[in-house]
């Protein structure tokens, strides 16, 4: 066994080798760009190495500069998780050559599998069922066409390099094949470089059902079960689960021997997944293979009781297989959530920002959590974002599915916009519930799965008011600690007037509508006047932050985190956010200084129409930035002189991060600022 092995990739597969690395007693070294310096791959392996910028181009995938890393530490293998390197037989050949071991598959493999076209060549003459459809060379607009039309529509035009949905489009009738064609190779050039393309039937209701391969350099080969990842967006998984609801024995046991003949075709050695197309009739068609690990491995793991990863590394050094086929068995079933910081409601658009409150459910034996981000950590422009991958485990599906809906509804994120909502409608689906699944779920149900947003409750009002006053009765009574006059009337919450009843009113952003709340203080609690009526409530803030709330004699446990002047209401599996203004809150953050410009959001500097020492005026344009594809402007809000520019054109900026500074005199415009380096971690 190594002694010491790299691991060139971040996130949670990063911290997931680790820890598999550190129980079999290997050193493990790490890699990091300059927006991971602080990263938790990186706290958590024994060794770490700067790479490069933050860009993965600059870092991640510089098969030199970790190369190199791996030779000055020392370490005897790499491993390159998934993504980035992990199917690079450039990469995996350079290795060779450094006598570093790949922890991954032959390159033949690699470079087989590489090109679908060249794949299903290799599986057809194997014996594994292929889709019908045309894989060759020809690329001539009118051949295809034609070949479509042999085939019969719908097609599916799938780029012949590359994944992920790009370069992939179907098509229902003829008239359309010319305009989609066009489409699909202009994707697939602007993606991979390549804009060839292959043709396949396109099944109206498939199942995506994937089979894990395992082999070593002895000859052994085994599959480890089937995945059912049906459950997708734009063509990128969602939910896997294992074993595949309503898969007969036969069926198990048919695909099960087709995946090992794909690997033995192509002389596989390591972790590896086929992937197949799965009819309503039960029919299967191979779809490609993956020479890598799978993000969705633990749903194995967890119901063959194996380490994939520790497999991964005794096939890497040389060692048989763990286990025979015949010593492989399914135990329970295992559901998987890849939790993802974007907005379901805008087509699953990554959220960009900083995390600033992460709480997950605890881990045991039925509930597992693989991630590599913490609260304070910000989702970043270079890098994939997903946060998490919830994994639950019980004795049946029905089991795993209730113990995923309380998983989910206990998992708390805010900062950052998350699917974990959409998740849950997915898993109180009565269709997904039954296992009635296949590729076209999520648009099949958008309507039960995109509920129009609603208004806050009276109840979501109700906890945010009662956190409000609560804290600032809390702040009251700090100042008044550590007053020289802790006995003032001034530091008195309770709202008392002279002939009048105390009350406060709270107005609270929900979306574009402003929301008033009065509040009457009572003896213990408040009387609040909500849009549907008044309530009483009381409560208390927990050690843990969390707001115990009595409203009108039902109690609700919740969490209420405050960001500026945002708040996250979440309670019972949901969440909210609300703005507010609080003209009595002592937060410095609510204080406006308006000769410090911020930035609203993260974004890219696009332009700087100003100079230092140059005079402004009100409502004139300072600096453009650009975020989601859209630019905002920051405009001046009075006279003044620019006394300080902090970025220039092409920088990258955080949410907040100081732009410009305005002043009411020349400070001096001959005196030079430097512009601050760019703020890594948002992402696009």
């Amino acid at each position: 066994m190594f002694e010491k092995i790299l691991i060139a990739n971040r996130g949670e597969i990063a911290c997931r080798v680790i820890r598999t690395a550190k129980r079999l007693g290997i050193r493990t070294v790490a890699v990091y760009s300059a927006a991971d310096s602080s990263a938790m791959h990186v706290a958590l392996a024994d060794e770490a190495y700067h790479i490069g910028p933050a860009a993965a181009r600059a870092s991640y995938l510089k098969a030199d500069a970790i190369l190199e890393v791996a030779l000055k530490c020392g370490a005897q293998a790499i491993h390159p998780g998934y993504g980035f390197l992990s199917e690079n037989e450039a990469f995996a050949e350079a290795c060779a050559r450094a006598g570093v071991i790949f922890i991954g598959p032959p390159t033949g493999a690699i470079r087989s599998m590489g090109s679908k076209s060249a794949a299903k060549m290799i599986m057809g003459e194997a014996g594994v069922p292929l889709v019908p459809g045309y894989h060759g060379d020809n690329q001539d607009p009118g051949f295809l066409r034609a070949a479509a039309e042999r085939i019969g529509f719908p097609v599916l035009i799938k780029a012949s390099a590359g994944g992920g949905g790009k370069g992939m489009r179907a098509v229902l009738q003829a008239v359309d094949f010319d305009d989609a064609l066009a489409s699909a190779r202009r994707e697939a050039k602007s993606a991979f470089g390549d804009d060839r393309v292959l043709l396949e039937r396109y099944l109206i209701k498939p199942r995506h059902v994937e089979i894990q391969v395992f082999a070593d350099s002895h000859g052994n080969v085994v599959h480890l079960f089937e995945r059912d990842c049906s459950i997708q967006r734009r063509h990128q998984k969602v939910l896997e689960e294992a074993p595949a609801p309503g898969m007969s024995p036969d069926l198990r046991e048919t695909m099960g021997k087709a995946a090992v003949a794909a690997a033995r075709a192509i002389g596989y050695v390591g972790a590896g997944t086929v992937e197949f197309l799965l009819d309503e009739d039960g029919s299967f068609y191979f779809m490609e293979m993956n020479t890598r690990l799978q993000v969705e491995h633990p749903v194995t793991e967890m119901i063959t009781g194996q380490d994939l990863v520790a497999w991964q590394l005794e096939v890497a050094a040389g060692a048989r297989l763990p286990c025979s086929q015949k010593e492989l068995a399914i135990g329970g079933h295992a559901i998987e959530a890849r939790i993802y910081a974007e907005d379901p409601a805008r087509d699953f658009f990554p959220s960009i920002g900083r995390i600033t409150h992460l709480r997950t459910p605890p881990e045991n034996a039925h509930v597992r959590i693989d991630s590599g981000v913490c609260s304070g950590d910000e989702v970043s422009i270079h890098y994939d974002a997903m946060i998490a991958k919830l994994i639950v485990w019980d004795t049946d599906r029905a089991g795993a599915l209730r113990r995923l809906r309380k998983a989910l509804a206990d998992y708390q994120v805010a900062g950052v916009t998350t699917n974990i909502g959409f998740l849950g409608n997915v898993a109180a689906h009565p269709a997904f519930a039954a296992g009635d699944l296949d590729t076209g779920f999520i648009e099949r149900h958008r309507a039960a799965l995109f509920p129009e947003a609603l208004p806050a409750s009276d109840r979501t009002l109700a906890l945010a008011s009662l956190d409000v006053l609560l804290r600032r009765t809390e702040e009251a009574q700090q100042a008044a600690r550590t007053s020289h006059e802790p006995h003032s009337p001034w530091h008195l919450t309770s709202g008392w007037r002279l002939n009048f009843e105390g009350h406060h009113d709270l107005h609270f952003l929900d979306g574009e509508v402003t929301v008033m709340v009065k509040a009457h203080y009572r003896q213990g609690g408040y009387a609040l006047d909500l849009p549907g009526g008044n309530i009483l409530v009381r409560g208390a803030i927990d050690t843990a932050g969390d707001l115990l709330a009595d409203l009108d004699g039902t109690r609700v446990k919740a969490t209420v985190i405050r960001h500026g002047s945002t708040l996250t209401v979440m309670a019972q599996g949901r969440s909210h956010i609300l703005g507010i203004h609080d003209p009595y809150a002592q937060n410095g953050e609510e204080k406006v200084d308006e000769g410090r410009l911020t930035a609203p959001m993260p974004g890219r500097v696009v332009a700087v129409m100003v100079a230092l020492g140059e005079k402004v005026e009100r409502g004139q344009s300072l600096m453009a930035l650009e975020a989601m594809k859209m630019e905002h402007t920051i405009t001046a809000p009075r006279d003044g002189f620019v006394a300080r520019l902090s970025f220039i054109v092409g920088d990258l900026v955080g949410d907040g991060a100081e732009l410009l500074t305005l002043a009411d005199e020349d400070a001096g415009a001959s005196e030079s600022i430097p512009p601050q380096p760019p703020l890594s971690g948002w992402k696009l």
